[in-house]
């Protein structure tokens, strides 16, 4: 690694910290910088409201914001990689479709059939969402995969995926004509995306299993530069194919499914980001992008959860609609910038 790449990573890293401490620090409430270091150090003279909003929903929120940014633009870069197209992204198999459709028969049939409206249910109903939305990616995953061992062009999978993303949001419209007005509102709040859901031993377990999985994905940097050369020279290489492409897919499945049971359909940083670490990092070379990556995923993450909670809004912005307004025009100047290199 040369001097400015590591320079990149250290001021990458250093934004990631300064943006952590923001989130902590700014909200609707407006808390002390000394009674949020009197909190973080376990100090008791603090009042107890300004104690459970740092430790019970900024620290969860900041944290979770880092992990599932992260994990969504390390998912996106493999699926460019693996597919070769720029506009591949989590989304692109229909994994997060999966995930919503699993949502979507729990939350849409609990009154239809139980009664009770799923929303109702507290802890054990946000419990069941997100073991629906794991339930639903693993199962549309555990498809694409199988169908991967059949089609041999990347093209074809890429179709495929796509019409099993159709094919989910069909039937989710069809759940949502026959179910109650109540159940329809959860749904629709669970799919504007949301890193506050997560908290506790949710909280814990989310970052733990992300902890697992992100240092697991670099364990691919080699194949996915391989995948870069194209399917002949990776065959001459050495790569099995099948193979490669199966544990990348799997791999970014995975991500995708965790994040999504636990955060809903988060968009746009899977796609965006690694365009814009390319830019940064001038190179396609996965030992860079890969961490490169992961950083820049969590450090765009932090910055769209400090916007949805910045100080003047009545609750937080749906996390969607920031990450669209923050990621497109930087992904548009990005892409803008290399035409005019290319023709200069």
């Amino acid at each position: 690694m040369n001097r400015h790449a590591a320079l990149k990573f250290g001021l990458l890293a250093l934004g990631i910290i300064l943006l952590f401490v923001l989130n902590l620090l700014l909200g609707t409430v407006r808390i002390p910088v000394g009674d949020v270091l009197s909190i973080l150090a376990g100090s008791g003279d603090v009042s107890e409201i300004y104690r459970n909003i740092i430790l019970s929903s900024r620290v969860p929120q900041a944290l979770t914001a880092t992990v599932a940014g992260a994990g969504l633009a390390v998912s996106g870069l493999q699926m460019q990689t693996v597919f070769r197209n720029p506009l591949a992204g989590p989304s692109v198999l229909g994994i997060s479709n999966g995930a919503s459709l699993g949502v979507a028969f729990v939350v849409l049939m609990s009154g239809s059939l139980g009664g009770v409206a799923l929303s109702r249910l507290g802890y054990l109903g946000d419990a069941a969402m997100s073991v629906a939305a794991i339930v639903g990616a693993l199962a549309v995953m555990g498809l694409i995969l199988y169908v991967s061992q059949k089609v041999k062009g990347n093209v074809t999978l890429l179709i495929i995926g796509v019409m099993i993303g159709y094919l989910a949001t069909a039937i989710i419209g069809v759940l949502k004509f026959f179910s109650a007005e109540e159940d329809i509102r959860a749904y629709v709040v669970w799919g504007l995306g949301s890193f506050a859901r997560v908290s506790g031993d949710q909280m814990m377990l989310f970052v733990a299993l992300m902890c697992i999985l992100l240092p697991l994905s670099m364990l691919l940097v080699k194949t996915m530069n391989l995948l870069l050369l194209g399917d002949d020279y990776a065959r001459n290489l050495g790569l099995n194919l099948k193979r490669a492409r199966l544990l990348v897919i799997g791999c970014s499945g995975v991500l995708v499914a965790i994040v999504t049971a636990y955060c809903g359909p988060v968009m746009f940083i899977g796609l965006a980001v690694p365009h814009l670490c390319r830019a940064i990092f001038r190179s396609s070379d996965h030992r860079l992008l890969m961490p490169g990556t992961l950083l820049t995923g969590a450090a765009l993450a932090l910055l769209c959860n400090l916007i949805a909670r910045m100080p003047g809004f009545e609750g937080a912005l749906p996390v969607n609609s920031v990450t669209a307004l923050v990621g497109a025009p930087i992904i548009a100047s990005v892409l803008f910038r290399r035409r005019q290199s290319k023709e200069e």
